[in-house]
C-alpha cells in the first residue's frame, strides 16, 4: 500500500499532554544535557521562566495515541526517521497542559540508487490551555518503496 496523497492537509485528532518535571529531567538525562534550566527551578526562575523548561528537542517525546490517518495500512517496516525541526513561540515549561495535533503537510517522491521513497512532511503543533501557540515540531518520515534497500543492510 502507498501513501494516500488525498490526506495531505488533514490532521489527527487532538491529544493532551501535561508536562511533568520528571519527564523533562529524564529527557535531559537521556540526551546527556546537564543545563540547569532543565533541572533547577530556582535557576530557571532567575532566568525569567516560571519553572524548569524543557530542552528544545523535547517535543519528540510527545507520543500520539494511535497512528495518524495517513499511516493506516502502511508497512511500518518501510519507515525511516528523517529530519526534525522545531520552532517556538515560548519555552515548554513544567506544568504546561498542551493540546497537540499532527498534520500531514506534504508528500514528496524521490528516486535514488536504492530505489524510490516518499518523504512525508508532518507537523505537530502544541497550544497551551489558553489556546496560544507554544511550538511546532516538523519532521520528515521516509517511506521506502517496495524493494528499496538501505545502505549497509
Amino acid at each position: 500500500m502507498e501513501i494516500d496523497r488525498e490526506l495531505i492537509g488533514t490532521s489527527s485528532a487532538p491529544w493532551v499532554v501535561e508536562v511533568e518535571r520528571g519527564a523533562i529531567r529524564r529527557f535531559a538525562e537521556a540526551i546527556g544535557d546537564d543545563n540547569p534550566l532543565w533541572r533547577d527551578a530556582d535557576h530557571a526562575r532567575a532566568q525569567g521562566y516560571r519553572d524548569v523548561i524543557a530542552p528544545p528537542t523535547f517535543p519528540v517525546s510527545f507520543v500520539m495515541p494511535g497512528i495518524p490517518p495517513w499511516w493506516e495500512g502502511l508497512d511500518r517496516k518501510r519507515f525511516l526517521a528523517g529530519e526534525h525541526g522545531f520552532a517556538y513561540e515560548r519555552a515548554i515549561t513544567v506544568g504546561d497542559v498542551l493540546t497537540l495535533r499532527m498534520t500531514l503537510l506534504d508528500v514528496e517522491r524521490k528516486e535514488g540508487r536504492s530505489g524510490s521513497m516518499d518523504l512525508m512532511l508532518q507537523e505537530v503543533r502544541g497550544v497551551d490551555s489558553a489556546g496560544a501557540d507554544v511550538f511546532a515540531h516538523r519532521r520528515t518520515t521516509v517511506y521506502r518503496g517496495v524493494g528499496s534497500t538501505v545502505r549497509g543492510s
